[in-house]
Parts: C-alpha cells; structure tokens; sequence
C-alpha cells in the first residue's frame, strides 16, 4: 500500500483515538483550550498566508486562458475565457467560485485506434461540486449551536437540508453526500494510478480527516445520540467566553470535536488554502491585455537615467578636444 495513504490514515485514526481518550480524562483541555486554540492558530494563520499573498508582487500577467484573445473586430472575443477588462474578470471568477467552471473544462486523453481522443472528465466536477457545496452547508448548519437566537436565513438552509423529512431526527443531507463525495475523491486518487502516484501525504491526510468528521458526526446524531442540550451549552460557553464542560457527553464526542479542531489548525497550512487563495491568484484574477496596456515590473529598481544635455554638459570640452560635434559651444 502507498506509504502516503498509510502515514495518513494512521494520522487520522491516532488523532481520533487522543480526541476519544482525551475527552473522557481531560475534558476541560479537548472542550476548552483546544477548540479555543485551533481557532487562534485558524485565523491567524489564514490571515498570515492571504497578508503574505497580497504582497507578492506580480512582475507581469500571467492569465490562464483557453480561449480567443480581443483582437481584430471581425475575430469574435472569448469575453470570459480570455478576459481584457475588469467585467469579464469578475465574471470568471465567480464562474470559477461558485461553479468550478475550469475543473468543468477538465478533459483526459487517452488513445482509440491508434489516435488520441480527449473526453470530458465530468465526475471529478460533479463531485469536487458536492463535496465544496455540502461542507459549506454543514459548517452554515453547525452555526445554530453558537447562535440564540437562530437567523432567519439558517432556519431557511435546515429546513431544505432535510427537506426529504425521513426518520427521527430527520435526514441531513448535507451531511452524507459531503462523506460520500468524501469517499468518491479519495477512491480516485486510489484508484486512478496517474492521481495514485502524483498524491502525497498532504493530499490524503485532509480527504480522510473530513471523511471522518462527517462520519463521526453522522454516528453522533443517528446512532449514539448525544445529548443536544448539553452540547449547546457548552458551544454557548465557547462563543461567550464563558466556558462550561458539562458531563456525560461521551468521549465520541469529544472525537468528533478534536478532528474539527485539527481540521481548523491545519486548514491555513495546507492546500485547503486554495479556498482564500482563489481570489488572489495572478492567474485568474487577471485580465489579458498585455498588448493594449503597458505593465512595468514593480521589481525593477529606480534608475537615474542620464540625458544627452547632461551629458554633453559633463564632456563638452573634451568632446570639442576630439573634434565631436557638440550643440552647444559653451
């Protein structure tokens, strides 16, 4: 087996362990100072990583494109594809947020009777789609045991949540297609021996982390059902900075809740960076327009630069000495 799937696997599953015999000895530590910990390291990590990125220069434009650069007026202009304006920018960007429209463009290549054929490679965007989507609505949905009163708008992503209204508690949706996307990315790179031998610990470790969090989390409200109430308050406690350890919440619990807390620390340190990276990434949040517009590298160090007057002032008389001509005799 890969070294890289089994470093990971062996990460998540002792982590999960520490979180499990953790919370039945230490409750105050993996209730309290852990959670509170992974959120300082979370946001001051992401906030370090995008402060490090928007001050990176960018010498010149690097757009990825894949369609017709604005030319001539008889050549038609792939206005989103091949942006020249800030309009066409903003529109694939948020073609690219919130629909992956480059990993929709994703082909493969493979040979048919003796020549190359490119198909589309749609699964991994239907996928890469559920999986964003779905992890946005169980973090939006977890948000009710931090607030009190719950917003309007949360109430309104619950009750489409579990619109199918299956057993009790009714069925989160959100929270099986993100383990099942989950589980679909990770047999990929298993599977596939191209992604197999590209993937490395750090592609592994997050897939299987999240996997886990959800699968724990759905064991926490089908099966061994925790006691809401005491969970909520001890959320409150957090949110409040009034923290209280309530007992009997079981050390599964306290499982679920130390994956979370790594899956925080970890985030702005990782490749789940890409998130805020996005949006300032040179290659496409840049418009291509390198032949209307003139763009000077900020790298390039000021040059006194010296003009012919100051030099013929500098070497007049030795320019007249060598008989150069010069414009003016004195």
């Amino acid at each position: 087996m890969n070294q890289h799937l089994l470093y990971s696997l062996a990460a998540v599953l002792v982590l999960g362990l520490i979180g499990y015999a953790g919370g039945n000895g230490m409750p105050y530590l993996f209730g309290v100072v852990i959670p509170y910990a992974a959120m300082v390291l979370f946001f001051a990590g992401f906030a370090m990583r995008m402060l490090g990125w928007v001050k990176s220069p960018v010498p010149f434009r690097i757009p990825t494109t894949c369609g017709q650069q604005q030319s001539f007026s008889w050549i038609q202009h792939s206005k989103y594809d091949n942006p020249s304006d800030g309009k066409g920018v903003v529109v694939r960007m948020l073609l690219e947020i919130f629909l992956f429209r480059s990993l929709f463009r994703n082909t493969k290549n493979e040979i048919r009777e003796g020549k190359i054929a490119y198909n589309l490679e749609i699964w991994l965007w239907l996928f890469g789609l559920v999986f964003h989507y779905s992890f946005l609505v169980v973090l939006v949905r977890h948000l009710r045991f931090f607030l009190e009163p719950l917003p309007a708008l949360l109430v309104v992503v619950e009750t489409l949540d579990g619109i199918l209204q299956i057993g009790l508690p009714g069925v989160m949706l959100s929270g099986f297609m993100l383990l099942g996307a989950a589980l679909f990315l990770f047999a990929r790179r298993v599977v596939i021996p191209q992604v197999r031998y590209i993937s490395l610990t750090a592609d592994y470790f997050p897939i299987l982390l999240i996997a886990v969090i959800a699968a724990t989390g759905i064991l926490l409200r089908y099966f061994t059902k925790v006691d809401i109430f005491m969970v909520k308050q001890m959320t409150m406690g957090l949110a409040t900075f009034s923290p209280v350890v309530p007992e009997g919440i079981g050390g599964l619990f306290y499982a679920h809740l130390f994956l979370v807390c790594v899956l925080f620390a970890y985030f702005p340190f990782s490749k789940l960076m890409h998130s805020g990276g996005i949006f300032l990434s040179p290659t496409r949040n840049l418009a291509n327009n390198s032949r209307t517009v003139r763009h000077v590298n900020p790298w390039n160090p000021e040059l006194k630069f010296v003009t012919y007057a100051d030099y013929e002032d500098e070497f007049r008389e030795k320019m007249i000495e060598a008989g150069l001509p010069v414009e003016k005799k004195e």
